[in-house]
């Protein structure tokens, strides 16, 4: 396999070191795993398909030591799962002259994610295209010590803004396109996780973010062979 994929893969979840303990389930030919962040502010899923292995879930407790080991290995790798009495223990991974051995993590240590079966209605639609995919990156950049972005739909405009205040302070302001419906009151999410997102899916061309007035945000990627899904909960001011 190519090792570029399976970091591909990772980086979609691990967002820069944000996410760390996830379990990997290999299943009918695709992988994917379900994430929470420590502050319990972001989960989601990412899949990737074309992946050719035995079902199996396990723990990956360290995610960024894995991607450290994987570094000193070539771009094509043999990959493979070792088990004790059927329980996956260590993934091994192989090219022409170095091998890795990544010991693996018991399930019980590895966060619950919470199953959203039942979501809300999202009454704001926010198109993500190329342009503002960029612009937040570097506002973001810019504005390093701001950890929320603020929705602000007024006055028939709508505005992502960090550093939103009801004083006067450093702040940058992105008019978006986007279609709120009823009356929508400022609301803010994660604006250190919605960069690393974006970064993570910087090849995307477009995409749509969700949000509802009721507290939750979704962002949905769909990339060549990977499929991704992010929720934000609403931070409060």
């Amino acid at each position: 396999m190519e090792k570029q994929s399976l970091n591909r893969f990772i980086s979609k979840y691990n967002l820069s070191g944000l996410v760390e303990s996830v379990k990997w389930e290999s299943k009918e030919g695709s992988l994917t795993t379900s994430f929470i962040s420590d502050d319990k502010s972001v989960l989601g899923t990412v899949t990737m398909t074309d992946f050719d292995n035995s079902d199996a879930e396990f723990g990956v407790y360290d995610t960024t030591k894995l991607t450290k080991m994987l570094s000193v290995l070539g771009n094509e790798v043999d990959f493979s799962i070792s088990d004790i009495d059927g329980k996956p223990v260590s993934l091994k991974f192989k090219d022409g002259s170095t091998s890795v051995n990544y010991m693996l993590a018991d399930l019980s240590v590895i966060p619950n994610v919470p199953d959203l079966k039942q979501l809300p209605d999202f009454n704001v639609k926010i198109d993500l295209d190329e342009s503002f995919i960029n612009r937040f990156i570097r506002a973001k950049g810019a504005l390093p010590d701001e950890n929320t972005f603020t929705l602000v739909c007024k006055d028939g405009k709508s505005q992502i803004v960090l550093g939103h205040s009801s004083i006067n302070t450093n702040r940058i302001t992105i008019d978006v396109d986007a279609n709120c419906e009823g009356s929508v009151d400022p609301i803010s999410f994660s604006a250190t996780y919605l960069k690393e997102i974006l970064v993570a899916n910087k090849e995307a061309t477009n995409a749509v973010l969700n949000i509802s007035s009721q507290g939750l945000s979704h962002i949905h990627f769909e990339i060549d062979n990977y499929e991704s899904n992010y929720y934000l909960v609403e931070i409060s001011s």
